[in-house]
């Protein structure tokens, strides 16, 4: 079978390269294999291959994908919660290969009716809106989130969640064009970022300061993101856009008692129960079956031509996801 690899940190076009390798063995106790149909590319996996990503530079040669969709092929003792034939979420990281196996730990079956482009990137995208949505703060109907990098796949599924559940949206964005797009999405606000970021917030939200702030960026955008939000409020970071430290303020931690926490999706993963894992998946795979969720999708590329993917993942300006494709999906 075909699988990406990378055995250097570099430009992620450069040091990608596509290897054979053997197809996995008959699944062990509570695992499964998985043929892999899909699988997204995210800043995540740039900033990965760029040895930029998580506590400690990951060990190589690796294989590079941490979500996409697939069909189960096997299933080994002890799994029932998924069966040969199911679509799903693959098992373990490392997703762009045509064929995968890892545990069965938290995985369902998703809707079969759901378009397969939407279904590949539903492993990171929309749980991790959803999770920083209900996880860190407490919210009730009419409270309001702020978020940057709002056009971010992780935004625009954060925008759809927080309306369902009836919490209002003020959505930082780069370029004034965005403004249009994203109301009509749904959003309450969408701000274009900027030093007076608090006063523009304050006047859009008459006053209701947001309890919980949702960064992508880092560096001083943390800082503009905390003056935002209300006293004893929460920011959470999730993503490392401009490659700079987390700034934020003493008078905003001290004086203002701002709490500024971290989310990883893996960490996640690893410290909750597999019933609770695949419920949130089936409640998100079902808003992603009826329309309710939708990331855009800009372009998809066949596994062989994973440098030219990554190349047109990493420019500016894109207007949705670039997305891999095995064997005949």
């Amino acid at each position: 079978m075909k699988q990406m690899q990378f055995s250097r940190f570099g430009k992620p076009w450069e040091v990608a390269e596509i290897v054979e390798a053997d197809e996995p063995g008959p699944p062990g106790p509570g695992r499964v294999n998985v043929q892999v149909l899909a699988s997204p590319i995210n800043p995540a996996d740039l900033l990965n291959m760029e040895g930029r990503y998580g506590a400690e530079p990951p060990k190589l040669p690796m294989t590079q994908g941490a979500e996409g969709v697939g069909r189960v092929t096997a299933v080994g003792e002890g799994v029932d919660n998924v069966k040969v034939g199911d679509l799903v979420t693959p098992p373990a990281r490392g997703m762009w290969r045509e064929m995968a196996q890892g545990p069965a730990r938290g995985l369902v079956a998703l809707p079969e009716n759901a378009d397969l482009l939407q279904l590949a990137m539903l492993r990171a995208n929309p749980a991790t809106a959803w999770l920083m949505l209900k996880d860190y703060v407490t919210l009730e109907a009419g409270d309001c989130v702020i978020q940057n990098a709002a056009n971010s796949a992780v935004g625009r599924h954060l925008i759809r969640l927080a309306k369902s559940q009836g919490w209002r949206t003020v959505n930082v964005v780069r370029r004034p064009e965005l403004v249009a797009e994203l109301t009509e999405l749904g959003a309450d606000h969408v701000l274009v970022d900027g030093d007076d970021l608090d006063a523009r917030v304050a006047e859009a939200t008459g006053g209701a300061a947001p309890k919980l702030g949702i960064d992508a960026i880092g560096g001083s955008a943390v800082q503009r993101l905390a003056r935002c939000v209300a006293d004893g409020g929460t920011v959470v970071n999730y993503g490392l856009l401009s490659g700079e430290p987390l700034m934020i303020d003493a008078r905003e931690t001290v004086f203002r008692d701002i709490t500024l926490r971290g989310f990883w999706l893996a960490a996640w993963f690893g410290t909750t129960d597999p019933k609770e894992i695949g419920a949130t998946y089936a409640f998100l795979g079902e808003k992603i079956a009826s329309g309710e969720l939708h990331a855009p999708v800009e372009a998809t590329y066949p596994l062989e031509r994973v440098a030219e993917a990554l190349k047109h993942s990493a420019r500016e300006g894109r207007s949705g996801k670039i997305i891999l494709t095995m064997g005949d999906a």
